[in-house]
């Protein structure tokens, strides 16, 4: 009986052969922590497990990223606490406010790779499945256990395979497919599971970034895609790492990539999914394109290529945040940024900005939001008296151009 993706890459770690279900206890190959937990992780592992040193300062990376810049007294103290422990731990990985939002600045600098465990302090780690890692987002207690030993726990997980056939019409994108997959599987429909996406090699890294970050919003332990393409010019990838013709599924979900089309998360599940041609009738306040779910390069070109020569609709304010220092350096480089912003738009620190509703866009009562994001729960961007709906770049751009949530094909 083969292995999935899951399966092998724990296998490897544990050094014998696992299934699903079964407990292990593996080394990992990167342990990060963001700026909002990683006084608590820096507390559990001091006072709690009386260690003082992390067990390797080159396998631990610190990102600050949630709330960047520091939007009160209370986080400016705590970022503080952060960066003088990365200076006395000798932590090398460590990347102060505008780098860029964790999950891609641990792809960027080549901290995640196929074949390795990933662990991080944000839920979305999952994001390290883009390029074959499993990755999966743990508590501080974890992560603190994590830094003073090098090692962690965990059960493997069943898994459910997407296979997907054919390719995306034009305006339809990878953030629609995992849009798809939310409705047909359910915001618990992968909870511990693993999710590996099959048949889908000619897309990008950045939009394989977007499918492992959302299966978090499945409820999985871990979201993989077989390292191909881009992905396997960039990294190695190890020759025992493959996808098994004999692997034993939880769960095969198949997907024909030509028939879907631009849709929309409806306020506040992100599993209530509809076409965006639907819900014209749903006016917006704000529109915001960035996260570790559709700030990258690609998604700034998609709205740019939307938004040239047109302007916001009166009433809508537009928020891009690229996810990295390097994305906003790239979309300046090649004239993305100008078209954002001669549209009206409004750019801001690579990081969270406001996904999280912490600073820079909080929204008010009643207002409406059309979002890139991963999560529309009520209060996730401000006040829980706002709406959030969110979608790819693309259906965000063309609602910003008319001021109502609308279908992109109408541009293109």
């Amino acid at each position: 009986m083969g292995l999935t993706l899951s399966e092998q890459i724990i296998s490897h770690a544990a050094g014998r052969k696992v299934r699903a279900g079964d407990l292990v206890v593996v080394p990992v190959d990167c342990a990060m922590g963001v700026d909002s937990i990683t006084p608590s992780i820096i507390d559990v592992m001091r006072d709690e497990l009386g260690v003082e040193r992390v067990f390797d300062p080159d396998r631990i990376a610190i990102i600050i990223d949630h709330v960047a810049p520091a939007v009160n007294i209370a986080t400016a103290n705590a970022q503080a606490k952060v960066r003088r422990f990365a200076m006395e731990q000798g932590i090398r990985h460590f990347y102060d406010v505008g780098r860029g939002v964790c999950h891609q600045v641990m792809i960027e600098e080549g901290l995640a790779g196929p074949g390795q465990i990933v662990i991080g302090s944000d839920s979305h780690s999952t994001s390290y499945g883009a390029v074959g890692a499993f990755g999966c987002g743990m508590g501080a207690t974890d992560i603190a256990l994590a830094w003073a030993t090098g090692h962690t726990w965990l059960r493997v997980p069943e898994t459910i395979c997407i296979r997907a056939r054919g390719n995306f019409q034009a305006g339809v994108t990878a953030k629609d497919l995992t849009l798809w997959v939310e409705q047909t599987l359910g915001a618990d429909g992968a909870t511990y599971r693993a999710v590996e996406y099959h048949g889908v090699d000619m897309l990008s890294l950045a939009s394989r970034q977007t499918l492992a970050c959302m299966t978090t919003e499945l409820g999985a332990k871990a979201g993989i895609i077989p390292p191909s393409g881009e992905v396997a010019e960039r990294f190695p990838v190890p020759e025992w790492l493959r996808v098994d013709p004999d692997a034993r599924y939880e769960r095969v979900v198949e997907v024909d990539l030509g028939s879907l089309v631009p849709l929309v998360a409806v306020s506040p599940r992100v599993d209530d999914v509809r076409p965006a041609a639907e819900l014209g009738h749903i006016r917006v306040d704000q529109v915001f394109i960035g996260t570790c779910t559709n700030g990258r390069l690609e998604d700034l070109q998609m709205a740019a290529r939307i938004l040239r020569g047109r302007r916001l609709a009166p009433g809508v304010r537009m928020l891009v945040v690229p996810a990295s220092s390097r994305v906003l350096m790239d979309a300046m480089a090649d004239g993305t940024l100008a078209v954002l912003l001669e549209a009206g738009a409004t750019i801001g620190t690579p990081g969270c900005g406001p996904c999280i509703g912490r600073h820079m866009g909080v929204l008010g009562d009643g207002e409406v939001a059309f979002s890139t994001a991963n999560r529309n729960f009520r209060g996730r961007m401000g006040s829980p008296h706002a709406e959030i709906y969110l979608g790819s770049p693309a259906t965000a751009a063309a609602s910003a151009v008319t001021g109502r949530i609308t279908d992109p094909r109408e541009f293109l």
